[in-house]
């Protein structure tokens, strides 16, 4: 196994072993916590699926291009795979472990399976990214699309960028706060997102 793929599994089984030991009050708190997120994730893949999803399918998967989804290429936060573990339960977990120790043949994402991606709720960095090509397609003839969009990145950040307490870095610091660590904790490990922090008074 790969360093790639050793960084998920570690963050998957840290979650796992977190789904079996909380209380239901526990994991309802951290889901209820989550429902503004949830609740944008939804309007982005609406979002996604009215402009893009025609094209897409296309360009990339139909013709086995798929940019995005590269093999040991995704960016994960740590709050992507407690987010995914709320929804799917240990046993999504596992599956999603399964896969990193016995990756599919080829170069497409290790996660990425006939059906789509494997992810209960996939990784925020691949809701959020829309290759040139596509974006000059549905933008340059659909200005609205785009303003939609721009808003939809702005709002992103709410989640993500700790100029403020955000979501994302709760979730991390939640299983700090329990003794463990991940190299996908970005907020706490991130020289760059520890400076956003230290810049707006946080630290």
């Amino acid at each position: 196994m790969n360093d790639y793929r050793a960084d998920h599994a570690h963050a998957h089984a840290l979650v796992r072993n977190w789904l079996e030991q909380a209380s239901r009050a526990e994991r309802d708190r951290l889901l209820e916590q989550a429902a503004p997120y949830l609740s944008f994730r939804r309007e982005v893949d609406a979002y996604t699926g009215k402009y893009f999803s025609a094209h897409c399918t296309a360009a990339c998967f139909t013709d086995q291009k798929s940019a995005c989804c590269s093999r040991d290429g995704i960016l994960t936060w740590f709050a992507d795979h407690v987010v995914n573990g709320l929804l799917s339960g240990p046993e999504g977990v596992d599956s999603l472990l399964a896969r990193l120790e016995n990756p599919p043949p080829g170069r497409r994402c290790v996660y990425l399976s006939g059906s789509g991606c494997a992810w209960t709720l996939s990784p925020l960095v691949c809701a959020m990214f829309l290759c040139a090509p596509a974006k000059e397609e549905v933008f340059s003839g659909n200005p609205s699309a785009k303003a939609e969009w721009e808003a939809l990145k702005v709002r992103e950040k709410a989640f993500t960028w700790p100029d403020r307490p955000v979501l994302f870095e709760a979730m991390e610091a939640l299983f700090i706060g329990r003794g463990h660590t991940s190299p996908l904790m970005h907020i706490h490990r991130s020289p760059g997102l520890l400076m956003v922090k230290k810049r707006a008074g946080r630290t």
